[in-house]
């Protein structure tokens, strides 16, 4: 497929819902740019780790498009090797965030296929929704083999398996973008006969380049010119952590006073959001009032998140 692309789409970082009728097919485009660049300054990464966390932060965001999201859905990789954990996350409100952590005393190259990071690595998808009537947050994790080389891969058989539904997924991250494509047949007989198989090979003709470069609008339209593409809408994305003074307090309050306590070094305990950066400081004071206030109605975390 030809390009005469721009460097940047117009409709960076924003998801588009769509529907392919002749085929009967619906899918999903995210391009991420701004976001992008705030979650990759956090840390400093290797190429390919930037890349597989550029994949992972654009296939959290599409798949909000595609299941019922009203808390947040995450994306985590861990691993044995020189990478250790990596995570992203897309809220309902269309905010992403992401971080990878390396083995520092490891100086081995992070390989480029999952099925080289490890006999133990694994991969989860977990949908976390706000609970009905004030009760406890609904969650749910489905565990993605790493029996492919990719992100993308892993995912198709992931949702095959899953939905029964066949599934198409390119995800595509540098530098600067990172960006994903999601098709997936509808249930039943919509479309025509020959619809998905067609879809499927238009779909193989689209590289990764374009992918990033090209707006929504015009890469259906040269993708699937005779497919009768109809938006269904779409909705900004942008860069946000989800850490407050409140959710540190009680991640702190969570370690019990002689763990708090300890964490008080030169007259204060400072906590850093390992996400945004954000800087939290407590008084010896501010931690000793965390027990001795009324015990919160649910539990804390167990971790700064």
């Amino acid at each position: 497929m030809a390009t005469d692309c721009t460097d940047q789409p117009q409709d960076s970082d924003r998801l588009t819902r769509f529907l392919l009728d002749r085929a009967g097919v619906r899918g999903v485009r995210v391009h991420l740019s701004d976001s992008w660049a705030q979650v990759r300054e956090r840390g400093h990464y290797p190429p390919t780790v930037t890349e597989i966390l550029g994949e992972a932060t654009a296939a959290a965001a599409l798949f909000t498009g595609h299941v019922k999201v009203d808390g947040r859905l995450s994306v985590q990789l861990r691993g044995p090797g020189r990478l250790r954990t990596l995570f992203a996350e897309c809220t309902a409100a269309g905010t992403v965030r992401g971080i990878a952590r390396l083995a520092g005393d490891d100086p081995s190259p992070v390989p480029r296929d999952l099925r080289e990071l490890g006999a133990d690595a694994m991969l989860a998808i977990t949908i976390e929704n706000r609970g009905l009537s004030g009760r406890e947050p609904v969650r749910y994790q489905g565990i993605v083999a790493l029996e492919a080389d990719s992100l993308a891969t892993a995912f198709e058989q992931y949702f095959r398996q899953s939905e029964q539904l066949p599934t198409r997924l390119l995800l595509a991250a540098d530098g600067s973008q990172a960006a994903g494509l999601m098709l997936q047949k509808l249930p039943g007989d919509e479309g025509d006969d020959d619809g998905w198989n067609r879809a499927g090979m238009l779909f193989d003709t689209l590289r990764p380049d374009e992918l990033l470069q090209w707006p929504a609008e015009t890469l259906l339209a040269r993708l699937f010119p005779e497919e009768g593409v109809r938006l269904l809408g779409d909705r900004p994305l942008r860069f946000a952590c989800s850490c407050s003074r409140e959710r540190v307090a009680a991640m702190l309050e969570s370690l019990g006073p002689d763990e708090a306590r300890a964490a008080v070094i030169d007259g204060s305990a400072d906590i850093h959001c390992e996400f945004c950066g954000q800087a939290y400081s407590f008084s010896p004071g501010e931690v000793e009032a965390l027990f001795s206030r009324p015990g919160p109605d649910t539990p804390a975390p167990g971790g700064l998140q």
